[in-house]
């Protein structure tokens, strides 16, 4: 029985530890004080933006961020916990449980994990404050048309300049 139970553990520490590495963003908090309806509403919010949200025992979570070289993230796995995973926008499970916690004093992020590395509560509050993906390729795109724009406007210019002088 004992055995049972410890292949059981065994599997879900690789289970959060392929996560935890697959992941390109992490966002790790504590909600307790949280009704259940805030919890859902939470989820629905996160699994929007394609992040899954699970609460894996601390012990689970400790085993799991060791296996997967995340030393440092131990010490905040005190109290319960929820960690929200990414695997294709850095952003969006922080700008999303940030926006929640707005509104709900109760959530608290703890720290995270961004691109494999360690992240501070600070370091998860800035990348909170970030424009998501689709507004990052929006501004890059604007500085690519600047050049071309300014060009156009020279060239027009210039064909007001000579039509005047004609």
């Amino acid at each position: 029985m004992i055995e049972k139970t410890i292949a059981i553990k065994a599997k879900l520490v690789d289970e959060a530890a392929n996560k935890f590495k697959e992941a390109v963003s992490v966002v790790i908090v504590d909600y307790r004080g949280l009704t259940v309806d805030e919890v859902t509403n939470l989820r629905k919010q996160l699994r929007g933006a394609n992040v899954e949200m699970n609460v894996i025992k601390n012990s689970i979570l400790i085993r799991a961020v060791e296996k997967a070289d995340l030393d440092g993230l131990q010490d905040i796995f005190k109290g319960p916990t929820a960690v929200a995973f990414s695997k294709e926008d850095v952003v969006a499970p922080a700008k999303i449980i940030a926006d929640f916690a707005k509104n709900v004093d109760a959530l608290e992020v703890k720290g995270g994990v961004i691109e494999g590395k360690p992240a501070s509560i600070e370091e998860i509050n800035a990348l909170a404050t970030l424009p998501n993906r689709e507004g990052l390729l929006s501004m890059l795109l604007s500085v690519l048309q600047a050049p071309v724009r300014n060009v156009a406007y020279a060239l027009n210019a210039v064909a007001d300049s000579k039509d005047e002088v004609a």
